[in-house]
């Protein structure tokens, strides 16, 4: 009689991890069908790729500030720096899976968040003075981003437009900044505009073909996946390239939230031209979606502005041919008792390093 009995147990245990496998199996085809959550994971996973991004810059910016005390060993030799490397390609790599999961329009724009929590961990970690504008431009901010994420398009579609028009203007600006040798901040900071549309295009592109693999819609067998690819990674390079140029010639405080804005402002039109995301969207959505884009632009400028400046014309210099023994032409800066040799030459690089 207890050989039934336990024969019925064994087939209930079985049915019911069965059970489970089948329910288990259903909410994750749930959430991979249902836009709405896949819209709000693509949301949550780029505010945390921002916020580590954020954590990983200030990481950086205190292994700089350490080693420059510390000691003369170069800061790539820092564990604490390398913690920040990998925490900001963690972070990037949050805000790459993010363009797969909802419109780049909105994913784009959630960069100030990156700037916000930047901003907080200075003040608390690295004890910065708080100022009134980092108060008004933080709640000028969040209150711009909840606007995104209340009124930002839900859906995209496929690309149906060219590239003609951008490569054309982006040639153009070229031509400008390198045989004209026009360097206004404007033309610089288009062009990283422009390549960043291309990062925004191709990242979108590339991130969506592999979420449609994983869900089982095998996409990388199409030749379009590794072209995006390619244009994805050599935007990326070049859009690193025109920046880095940017701030050695212009401030960070001019820097960032001009290219905040520009980036923000085409990844939105990638957003609108290419993948027509904001296709029948309702007059007043877009009309809050704007709104908010532009609350995240004054409180991204609010927080950016009046930060300290490095005023390298104000400092004092003497000509190396003026010290015994030195035959260069170059212009060092001296400290304020001046003194000559190694002990000398060594604080001011340590002084400058500092400074940079």
């Amino acid at each position: 009689m207890r050989m039934p009995e336990l024969s019925s147990m064994g087939n209930m245990a079985n049915s019911s991890s069965t059970h489970e496998f089948v329910t288990s199996a259903s909410q994750v085809s749930d959430i991979r069908e249902n836009p709405l959550r896949i819209y709000l994971l693509g949301i949550i996973v780029s505010i945390c790729g921002n916020v580590l991004i954020s954590i990983s810059l200030n990481i950086q910016k205190y292994a700089h500030v350490r080693q420059s005390q510390c000691g003369s060993k170069p800061y790539y030799t820092s564990v604490l720096w390398w913690s920040g490397v990998v925490l900001m390609g963690v972070g990037e790599l949050g805000n790459f899976a993010a363009y797969g999961f909802a419109p780049a329009s909105l994913i784009a724009p959630l960069g100030s968040v990156s700037v916000i929590a930047s901003a907080v961990i200075s003040v608390v970690f690295l004890k910065e003075t708080v100022r009134a504008s980092d108060i008004v431009g933080g709640t000028l901010a969040v209150t711009g981003t909840y606007l995104l994420v209340t009124f930002a398009p839900h859906t995209s579609t496929h690309i149906t437009a060219h590239l003609f028009i951008e490569v054309a203007l982006f040639c153009t600006l070229l031509y400008l900044y390198k045989r004209r040798n026009v360097k206004n901040i404007i033309i610089v900071m288009l062009l990283v505009a422009l390549l960043a549309s291309l990062t925004v295009i191709s990242v979108k592109a590339v991130s969506g073909m592999i979420t449609e693999s994983i869900k089982g819609h095998l996409q990388l067998t199409y030749p379009i996946f590794y072209v995006m690819l390619v244009i994805m990674i050599a935007s990326c390079a070049f859009q690193i390239k025109f920046l880095n140029q940017a701030m050695k010639m212009f401030d960070a405080t001019e820097v960032v939230p001009i290219n905040f804005v520009f980036f923000t402002a085409s990844a939105i039109i990638a957003g609108i031209v290419f993948y027509q995301e904001f296709e029948g969207l309702a007059l007043l959505n877009i009309f809050m979606f704007l709104f908010g884009c532009l609350l995240s632009f004054l409180g991204v400028f609010l927080i950016a502005r009046n930060r300290p400046k490095i005023k390298q014309q104000d400092r004092t210099f003497i000509a190396m041919d003026k010290i015994p023994g030195r035959q260069h032409t170059d212009r060092v800066q001296p400290g304020a008792k001046t003194t000559y040799g190694s002990l000398a030459a060594k604080l001011m690089c340590n002084r400058q390093t500092e400074d940079s």
